[in-house]
């Protein structure tokens, strides 16, 4: 995909009147996932000044993402990767939790379809926006960059 944009990975959204799973708040990083895609929305004008696109992924499904882009009024898409087709191809680090297979959170700043910057671990993930913005001011497009 040609362009400059922010592909952040997460577990999970959780929904309203819908438990977490069991053993959720004791899993490091698990929790944020609403925070952090909110960071991105409020952010969201910024990354467009510095012509950044910004797609969020997690493993639940198209239906799940676009409930929750719905809800949360993200003006960007909510991906599915249900199928974990990610985790191989870019060998994506996940974790189980009540049976479910889920990615751990991560953030990738791509650059006309190449990793430029890897944020991970992502903590806390409300900042992530943020540090993701600070990182595109500081290596505007086209500057070499290290992944990392």
């Amino acid at each position: 995909m040609p362009g400059r944009w922010v592909l952040y990975v997460y577990p999970m959204t959780g929904r309203p009147g819908v438990a977490l799973p069991d053993g959720w708040d004791a899993i490091p990083g698990a929790r944020g996932c609403t925070p952090q895609s909110c960071s991105f929305r409020d952010h969201f004008a910024e990354l467009q000044a510095l012509d950044t696109g910004v797609y969020g992924l997690s493993a639940q499904d198209s239906e799940y993402q676009r409930e929750a882009r719905d809800r949360l009024h993200l003006p960007f898409e909510l991906l599915s990767d249900s199928e974990l087709r990610l985790k191989s191809a870019l060998r994506l680090p996940t974790f189980n939790v009540a049976g479910t297979e889920l990615y751990r959170r991560l953030t990738l700043v791509v650059d006309d379809g190449r990793v430029a910057k890897l944020f991970y671990p992502v903590f806390p993930p409300d900042r992530n926006a943020d540090d993701v913005l600070a990182w595109l001011r500081a290596n505007p497009r086209g500057a070499p960059t290290l992944s990392s």
